[in-house]
């Protein structure tokens, strides 16, 4: 009878554990590129079990082209993206039903880049440069309304594409100076190099403060439950990494990610560690409708609909 039991209980405890498992609620969540520091509470809740502690199986997925990813969520093909604030509001204008529901980098990371042992030691000395730009629109609105503060329109320098090569052009003499450097990476990439940069930064020059990164879903989805719970278990990955920064470091580059493990990114890891948000599911409304409104007023955005459509707190 006492091995009978035994069996007994042993069957019992493997049929809860195969039904908590079969029952876990599943998320694909799209990052905005690949791998790097930037997404490093979303990796340590998962290394750390706080999204399994709350019933989630969630699977990340680095896109093929950063611009697809809120569209797929749009299109009901992933749970949740990783995107960029003045992104959302720029497809929320365009029609995509996507919502805000948590934020990563609660902080600009965007700054304008010029080597620091150059002849540009003030935005008024760019007058005749030449920039390069990444991305139009967004990137060339925030080089507009810096060179205004010193007087200078977009009229008075020559704008190049660089196609994402920032710091080489820099180091060429492609460009004098270079709009949409992150200031985590570029800077350390070219202090690692020995070509030391200085970053003007976009909120110090006319820019309404905003969150870099942030995650959004389908807003029909945002009666599942699930996407709650994310937010909790991404909280609690983000208390665990700024409490204990160096085992967290640990955690990011465990397996297949272990090729992250170089000086540009431990230095990356390093710079970003602040600017992460302690309380993600948190919602500034009026933050969030100054920037809206300096879009709009820039002509990057058409209209602002209420802020309950594009941005909201998700409750349990």
């Amino acid at each position: 009878m006492k091995h009978l039991f035994r069996y007994s209980l042993a069957a019992a405890l493997w049929l809860l554990l195969t039904n908590v498992a079969y029952s876990a609620d599943k998320l694909t969540v799209l990052l905005d590129w690949f791998i790097n520091p930037d997404h490093a509470p979303l990796f340590v809740a998962q290394e750390r079990g706080y999204f399994r502690d709350r019933g989630l199986e969630v699977e990340f997925i680095a896109p093929s082209n950063p611009n697809d990813p809120p569209k797929l969520v749009a299109a009901g093909k992933a749970d949740l993206a990783v995107s960029y604030q003045h992104q959302h509001q720029m497809q929320v204008d365009q029609g995509l039903p996507l919502v805000r529901v948590a934020t990563l980098v609660a902080t600009p990371l965007n700054s304008l880049v010029v080597l620091a042992d150059g002849d540009i030691k003030n935005i008024g000395d760019l007058q005749g440069k030449t920039i390069g730009y990444s991305v139009g629109g967004f990137e060339t609105v925030l080089l507009k309304v810096m060179l205004e503060r010193e007087g200078l329109t977009l009229d008075e320098v020559r704008l190049i594409n660089v196609n994402f090569s920032l710091s080489p052009s820099l180091f060429t003499g492609a460009a004098d100076a270079v709009i949409g450097a992150f200031r985590n990476f570029e800077l350390n990439q070219m202090d690692i190099e020995n070509r030391p940069g200085h970053a003007f930064f976009v909120e110090e020059f006319g820019i309404p403060a905003y969150d870099e990164l942030i995650m959004v879903a389908g807003r029909d989805s945002l009666t599942n439950p699930a996407i709650g719970k994310f937010i909790d278990g991404l909280e609690a990955g983000v208390q665990y990494l700024v409490n204990h920064p160096e085992e967290s470091w640990k955690l990011f580059i465990l397996g297949e990610r272990s090729d992250l493990d170089d000086e540009l990114n431990r230095r990356a890891w390093r710079d970003t560690l602040p600017r992460f948000a302690l309380r993600p599911r948190a919602l500034d409304r009026t933050r969030y409708l100054r920037f809206a409104e300096f879009l709009k007023e820039q002509g990057i955005i058409k209209e602002i609909p209420p802020l309950e459509r594009w941005a909201v707190e998700v409750e349990n």
